[in-house]
């Protein structure tokens, strides 16, 4: 059992307009097996914890603590957050041009577990999550993200979710730009990762349509960068139902 604490956590950010604190006060637990969605209009801040906890440079952590298993995550540098096993998937994932997925897949696999995993046993693990994903083989042999549909992009994030089995996955608006067929596929694929390896969820998203299929213990509702309610799944139904204006009016 892993368990994942943000506490009283305030982010700031550098604008042409100076300064402006994003995240100004969150309080969140997160513990193996438990999907928590964090659901909000735009601009309130979602994007940026997800960000902080990860490690992004842009994001300023002013006060507050994130705590991996009583460790202190803001003393580790981005790769180490990896390796202690935390994943983002990111809203917008980023081209690298001249490594192709297969080595990154591998090397990936390699830093995170100390060593490289068995060639054989690798191979075959990587066609399985291809194959449940629906992914063609040939995308292996293709620059990572490179050319890439925007659900081609996203089943690649849950395929390396898949491989490298994190402690705690944050999707970051994994939902957007999917059709029907590709949301399905996409959040199968978390599923089946958590179901085989027990990790923490934290879902952001604006829309209740990918919580069909990813079924949230816990709901927290975003706005101007803290926590403005938390409930259970019925919160998102009732949110679907009215939308935010109550809680920006406020």
């Amino acid at each position: 059992m892993s368990i994942l604490q943000i506490k009283n956590l305030h982010v700031t950010v550098d604008t042409d307009q100076g300064t402006k604190e994003i995240l100004k006060g969150v309080d969140l637990t997160i513990r193996s097996g438990e999907t928590h969605a964090i659901m909000g209009p735009n601009g309130s801040g979602k994007s940026t914890l997800a960000y902080s906890i990860a490690g992004h440079p842009k994001y300023t952590v002013t006060e507050g603590e994130i705590l991996l298993d009583g460790e202190n995550v803001l003393e580790m540098s981005v790769d180490e957050r990896a390796r202690a096993g935390l994943f983002l998937a990111m809203q917008y994932p980023v081209e690298i041009p001249g490594v192709s997925v297969s080595n990154f897949l591998r090397t990936a696999k390699t830093a995170i577990d100390g060593e490289a995993p068995a060639l054989r046993t690798w191979i075959k693990d990587v066609r399985k999550a291809m194959d449940d994903l629906r992914m063609d083989s040939s995308f292996t042999e293709r620059n990572v993200n490179e050319g890439f549909s925007g659900g081609e992009k996203k089943r690649h994030e849950i395929l390396q979710l898949e491989l490298l089995k994190p402690k705690f996955a944050v999707l970051d608006e994994t939902d957007s730009g999917l059709d029907v067929d590709a949301l399905k596929v996409v959040s199968e694929g978390v599923n089946r990762a958590k179901d085989e390896s027990g990790f923490g969820v934290l879902l952001i998203t604006h829309y209740t349509r990918i919580l069909r299929y990813i079924k949230p213990d816990f709901v927290h509702v975003f706005v101007a960068g803290k926590v403005a309610e938390e409930g259970g799944p019925e919160l998102a139904e009732r949110l679907e139902a009215e939308g935010y204006d109550s809680y920006v009016k406020a």
